[in-house]
């Protein structure tokens, strides 16, 4: 059996330090196998921001894998976003994009964030090819017997929330995904949870969003899941703050 920590859009610079302590407290209590971050560590990519998420991330004392969201891209700094977009996430680097791979599951990443898009609202995400390329060629080392997770920031399909995902290529990649070998990707983004079957073709991939441990609440107390695989089978369980 293996247990994992689902996490998702903390908002440093915006978080809520009481979901903090009770989600760190959990993560003491319980020592998940590892624990998935799928975006937004920051409020405005600021470098003191990285800096508290970099701490606390540290202080789980779990193996940890960091999406990139569209939250930790430069905000007030164009140039910064266009030419070193990642540039700050310095403090946390050997988080970022992690593959995981233990006991009979692999977590791998794909990147939804671009520095500009051809549209006004550059928070929605996309998938590019050469994202999916790189996640394809990650796929391809994973063991045959192995559960696979996908990690990304945005949704790739739109889930039934309030927060719309609109992610360019992301239906095309979910196929794609699910044809050679995903079993559910995790994500974030809309600040809401949700455990979606969804099929293509033969086979059914499970979309499973995370909620946020930050003060930007919108239809749910702050949330994280924890999910359980054991004998090829996932279980979620959406576990709410009081």
């Amino acid at each position: 059996m293996t247990r994992l920590f689902h996490v998702s859009d903390i908002h440093f610079g915006a978080e809520d330090r009481a979901a903090l302590d009770w989600f760190a407290a959990a993560v003491a209590h319980e020592a998940p196998d590892a624990v998935i971050v799928t975006g937004d560590l920051t409020m405005r990519a600021r470098r003191r921001e990285f800096a508290a998420a970099a701490e606390w991330l540290a202080a789980l004392g779990r193996p940890v894998t960091v999406e990139v969201g569209n939250h930790d891209l430069p905000y007030f700094n164009p140039l910064a976003r266009l030419f070193n977009p990642y540039g700050r996430y310095r403090a946390v680097e050997a988080m970022i994009e992690r593959p995981l791979s233990l006991a009979g599951v692999s977590i791998v990443p794909l990147r939804t964030t671009a520095r500009a898009q051809w549209r006004l609202n550059w928070a929605q995400g996309r998938v590019g090819q050469r994202a999916l390329t790189e996640t394809l060629a990650l796929l391809d080392t994973v063991p045959d017997d192995h559960v696979v997770l996908i990690a990304c920031h945005h949704p790739l399909i739109d889930a039934e929330t309030r927060t719309r995902a609109r992610t360019h290529g992301g239906r095309a990649a979910l196929e794609t995904l699910t044809r050679r070998g995903a079993d559910a990707v995790l994500t974030g983004h809309v600040h809401y949870p949700f455990d979606i079957a969804h099929r293509i073709d033969d086979a059914t991939v499970r979309l499973i969003g995370a909620g946020t441990l930050s003060e930007r609440l919108r239809d749910a107390p702050p949330s994280f899941n924890e999910l359980v695989i054991a004998d090829g089978a996932i279980t979620t369980r959406h576990r709410m703050m009081d």
